[in-house]
């Protein structure tokens, strides 16, 4: 196979690849951005009232499924994938639809529920704390970002035209980086 026709093939595969992750980098990108300009994250947080003798073991091997018991035992109809256990506190995930805040001080529990608006619930998502199904596809995404843009090197410097111009841009994106995360 000649060097075009591996070079059409990489472009086609760059174009199919960056256009089925293209959502995933608008929601990142929008997100982010709002984020960084302190766009409108909210939540709503209303306090669960727990029996006195409510209690949770935050190094219990068993801690997912004692919250499950506690929040059935105090009447709370709540669903949940997975805990974030933090050792005196913990939180039932996704966090990026309602979810219930447990904390733990002078041996007193308390839990909230709280609820994301849509800026808070993109977010949280973008950090990683949606459904695991959609954390799966963002570590797909992922892959497939570090081969689009090694692919898209490789296409640069595989072209007579584009080798130069490729080789600069690549070299002056890591130096800007490097120097921005130096004296950042």
């Amino acid at each position: 196979m000649d060097n075009l026709k591996i070079r059409k093939i990489l472009i086609l595969f760059h174009l199919l690849v960056a256009g089925f992750m293209a959502p995933a980098f608008i929601l990142v990108a929008v997100t982010g951005g709002l984020h960084m300009v302190g766009g409108g994250e909210k939540q709503q947080i209303k306090p669960i009232t727990l029996t006195e003798s409510s209690n949770l073991d935050f190094s219990s091997e068993t801690i997912e499924e004692d919250v499950r018991v506690l929040l059935k035992s105090n009447g709370v109809d709540h669903d949940f994938e997975y805990l974030k256990n933090r050792g005196t506190s913990a939180q039932t995930r996704p966090t990026s639809r309602p979810y219930i805040s447990f904390k733990k001080s002078n041996s007193k529990l308390s839990a909230d529920l709280v609820t994301p608006n849509f800026q808070k619930a993109m977010m949280e998502i973008h950090k990683g704390h949606g459904p695991k199904i959609l954390r799966s596809y963002h570590k797909l995404v992922a892959l497939l970002l570090f081969i689009v843009v090694f692919g898209g090197i490789l296409v640069g410097l595989m072209s007579k035209i584009y080798r130069k111009k490729t080789i600069v841009s690549l070299f002056s994106g890591s130096l800007i980086y490097v120097l921005l995360i130096i004296y950042g």
